[in-house]
């Protein structure tokens, strides 16, 4: 049987779509795939891993995905999860079907129907924050999660990262392990555990096409309960005045990064003013994200330079990676 038949006879079987079948790979994200499904029932998408994965492990971050959706499902501005494929026959791999979201991924510039200026990046800023608050004043409680929740989250992850990248490099790279070294030094106390989207930014959302509206928050393969603070910090290393002259993934900062636009304190604020939590050194966790940041991306890296993965986004992580870590060091004050 063909691969479009498979999946569209399980379509039907499973969720009723009649007339099924992959219009689309949509653009956007670098850990999977996302496929646009058309049916006599409207348009869904597709979640699943790339075809040219070499972890057997890759469709762990669609299951959390579709899962943490479940959980969440009517409690924010999500997209719907409808269902989960294990059988890897129906598409070469396990997948997730998702309701798909009108809107739009900003990135290097705002839709042609936003107006220009500060005013209208202070509303994304706003609106980013508002939902972002929102998912971690949720009570882990009521969510329909199996997941453990460790405490010192903030040094397991640096101790992870320290550890993975110590165990697979192909180029010196001093700042992570400096960086690395001053985070574990300068470790705040620990913050009540929330679920966390852990790749919280602008560039994983979808907004309204005619007005800076938030549609959807989107890309959940890093869920995990943790820090609420994580998240915060890498949203707000993302905006504001820029911290050195080119920034790592800087298509996915080219709207944001501008010096006239809502501080980071304010909105810092307007987040502590919804989850009832503190940040007492916002510098801190907008080092600590993006030098986590820059460790789990610095994987993709050592692929690429063995032959094993390929394309621009890999390559560009020889000057990205870099960037992100002395951008965490100017936010700790080091030389």
């Amino acid at each position: 049987m063909a691969a479009d038949e498979a999946l569209s006879g399980w379509l039907a079987r499973e969720l009723g779509l009649e007339d099924a079948y992959v219009s689309a790979e949509l653009g956007g994200g670098n850990s999977n795939v996302t496929l646009l499904v058309e049916s006599a029932s409207g348009r869904h998408v597709i979640r699943r891993p790339p075809s040219n994965t070499i972890s057997p492990l890759a469709a762990r971050g669609v299951r959390r995905e579709h899962d943490v959706l479940r959980a969440l499902d009517g409690r924010g501005p999500l997209p719907r999860a409808r269902a989960f494929c294990e059988d890897p026959a129906i598409l070469g791999a396990p997948f997730a079907v998702i309701d798909f979201v009108a809107g739009v991924a900003i990135t290097d510039r705002l839709p042609d129907a936003y107006a220009p200026g500060a005013a209208t990046i202070d509303q994304l800023g706003t609106e980013l924050i508002d939902a972002l608050a929102g998912v971690h004043a949720l009570s882990i409680a009521d969510m329909q999660l199996d997941w453990s929740r460790p405490d010192d989250f903030l040094q397991r992850q640096v101790e992870r990262w320290l550890k993975i990248r110590a165990g697979d490099t192909v180029r010196p790279l001093p700042r992570l392990t400096q960086v690395g070294a001053v985070l574990l030094d300068r470790l705040p106390a620990d913050s009540p555990v929330t679920l966390v989207h852990g790749d919280f930014h602008l560039d994983n959302t979808l907004f309204d096409r005619e007005q800076p509206r938030l549609a959807a928050i989107i890309d959940w393969e890093l869920a995990t309960f943790g820090d609420p603070r994580l998240d915060l910090g890498l949203v707000l290393a993302f905006w504001g005045e820029r911290a050195v002259a080119q920034p790592g993934f800087a298509f996915v900062q080219a709207v944001t990064r501008r010096s006239d636009v809502i501080g980071r304190a304010a909105l810092a604020a307007r987040w502590s003013a919804v989850t009832g939590l503190a940040v007492d050194d916002l510098d801190y966790f907008c080092a600590f994200a993006l030098w986590r940041l820059a460790a789990m991306v610095e994987g993709a890296y050592c692929l690429f330079c063995r032959g094993k993965v390929e394309g621009d986004y890999a390559r560009n992580l020889e000057q990205d990676v870099p960037a992100l870590l002395e951008e965490a060091a100017v936010h700790l004050q080091l030389d």
